[in-house]
């Protein structure tokens, strides 16, 4: 059978990539088209378009690309009709995918979405286009199947979150060889994340760094983005305590003793490394003063909105300050707090549903297809 496959950003090109393997296991003779990025690449299949010329963040720079975004939905939509796929998969990307999902319905094309949009979080009336556009929703958080069934009576199947799998089936180089390899000093490891986009790195990794002199036994290690070339980080790596590694941040990770973290998918995977963190992030102005008014969740990171407590400090816009981040910083490097806080990661991978996110999914979306032709 035919599947397209649309992820727009990095973590939806790692869990593309594991969904891709699935469906080759349940389908070995799967055709593959997608718009994802090296991950999934490696996997098989053909890559149509690359993530990395896909990523806008914030409110006003999705305006000042509204062009190119709307070129990319003309092209898309004829793509799929040329492909003419059996099933169309939607991997989060919420902006881009709904759209395209609308279009598809029109045209009777079987609408699968993994890693659903986070309307729980902002525009909880996007359910209406949600149980009109899409055929199959799967969700990843333990609370979104209460939300979809129970608020919104639309059934869903809960699978459990992929990073879980991604996180258990990978090999990691041991610390020596990852330090050698990286030219990286004997001192323990604060991994610094600061995101995936252009507009994100450069906003957030000045803050980040700034806290570096006050920790002079430690080093900080950047974690490189894959969308973005090395030079990109050149201008931060002037301090001698401060270093770079090119996608490695699960080996980087594997060995940290903290972690600075920038909102989004990586609070969540920092803490199923059992890695104490602090979540930072800052917004341009404009993008800030819309998003606080319209978003009315408790928190920002994921580790705190499916523990429903603050697990991690949320250090946001104006809190998001070298005197804040240093103190937070100080606090999860200490033996009893650290200790605390390991012991609510695991309490927190105990309520993400265990192993098998991806094969869960790929089961489902290929039974849904043979009972259609049936």
């Amino acid at each position: 059978m035919k599947y397209y496959i649309i992820a727009g950003e990095a973590s939806g090109d790692l869990h593309g990539s594991n969904l891709m393997k699935a469906l080759y296991d349940e389908d070995p003779q799967a055709e593959i088209r997608f718009w994802g990025g090296d991950l999934m690449q490696k996997v098989g299949g053909t890559l149509v378009k690359h993530y990395r010329d896909l990523a806008f963040m914030g409110f006003i720079e999705v305006v000042f690309n509204l062009k190119t975004i709307l070129s990319n939905i003309k092209f898309c939509k004829k793509d799929i009709a040329d492909f003419a796929p059996d099933a169309l998969i939607f991997i989060d990307y919420p902006g881009f995918n709904m759209r395209i999902a609308q279009w598809a319905k029109i045209k009777g094309i079987p609408t699968h979405y993994y890693i659903s949009p986070q309307i729980w979080a902002w525009k909880e009336n996007r359910i209406k286009a949600v149980k009109r556009d899409f055929d199959y929703l799967y969700v990843i958080l333990p609370f979104e199947k209460e939300f979809y069934e129970q608020k919104h009576h639309f059934p869903v199947h809960f699978v459990g979150h992929p990073l879980i799998d991604a996180i258990h089936n990978r090999q990691t180089t041991d610390q020596n060889t990852f330090v050698a390899q990286n030219e990286l000093e004997d001192k323990p490891i604060i991994a610094v994340l600061p995101g995936s986009r252009k507009q994100e790195i450069s906003k957030m990794l000045s803050v980040m760094l700034s806290v570096t002199d006050t920790f002079n036994d430690y080093q900080f290690v950047i974690a490189g983005a894959p969308s973005q070339p090395k030079e990109f980080y050149q201008s931060f790596l002037q301090n001698k305590n401060v270093h770079f590694v090119a996608n490695q941040t699960y080996d980087l990770l594997s060995h940290a003793r903290a972690a600075l973290v920038t909102s989004g998918t990586a609070t969540l995977e920092t803490a199923l490394f059992k890695v104490p963190e602090v979540v930072c992030y800052k917004g341009s102005w404009a993008s800030y003063q819309i998003a606080k008014r319209i978003i009315t969740l408790k928190y920002i990171s994921l580790v705190n909105l499916i523990m429903d407590a603050p697990v991690v400090a949320e250090l946001i816009q104006d809190d998001c300050s070298t005197q804040k981040i240093t103190q937070e910083l100080q606090k999860i490097l200490e033996p009893e707090h650290r200790k605390k806080l390991l012991q609510q990661y695991d309490a927190l991978e105990n309520k993400l549903g265990g192993t098998g996110a991806s094969k869960k999914t790929a089961q489902l979306i290929v039974r849904s297809l043979t009972s259609e032709r049936s």
